[in-house]
């Protein structure tokens, strides 16, 4: 009987190591599937355009209106593939509230005459933000302001560029707004895992 017993007893151990290696085994495999690189955590709108061709001189696809490198600081303005006018000097959002990145923002509203409730003037009146092109939730836009300072998550652009972009841009174009560096690396096809 003592021997039953402990053939039991080692066949109940030997159950359990086999289950905790088993989950062992799968948790390595799912952290490994998490950190597989850029192209496993890309959202469905970064994986399309990853699929379609850059514009040359830019790091945004062909499907985008308008073009945006947060490394760089410029920007571009794009038709049929295409670059319309461009690269030009940009200051993007800083000091906590950086420009949002993403490769299917959407123009949503157009202001010439736009007037801040969100930064103020040291009067404490609305700040202008003549030519808004307003592209993402929170308020972020294509406007005219210096390029030589960073701005609340907004893009600053020259005067006749924020024009320009006012000018050009409707509701609905899609606007890129990027980091070229991790826009060229999610485009580099990565080798294929070791076979064993």
């Amino acid at each position: 009987m003592g021997t039953r017993r402990f053939a039991s007893a080692t066949g109940t151990r030997t159950g359990t190591r086999r289950a905790v290696l088993a989950t062992v085994v799968a948790a390595i495999g799912l952290a490994g599937v998490l950190v597989a690189g850029p192209a496993s955590a890309e959202s469905p709108a970064a994986q399309r355009a990853h699929a379609e061709p850059l514009v040359e001189g830019t790091p945004c696809s062909v499907s985008a209106r308008a073009c945006v490198d947060l490394e760089s600081q410029q920007a571009w303005l794009i038709q049929d593939g295409k670059v319309i006018r461009g690269p030009v000097r940009i200051s993007s959002g800083g000091n906590g509230q950086e420009t949002p990145i993403g490769h299917s923002l959407r123009v949503y509203r157009k202001e010439k005459d736009h007037l801040s409730q969100e930064s103020r003037l040291p009067n404490g009146d609305p700040a202008p933000m003549p030519w808004s092109v307003f592209f993402e939730d929170g308020g972020i836009a294509f406007h005219a302001g210096s390029p030589d300072r960073s701005s609340a998550g907004c893009i600053h652009l020259e005067p006749a560029d924020a024009e320009a972009w006012f000018t050009y841009l409707q509701i609905g174009d899609m606007v890129q707004v990027v980091k070229a560096s991790e826009e060229m690396a999610a485009r580099t096809p990565q080798p294929a895992p070791a076979q064993r």
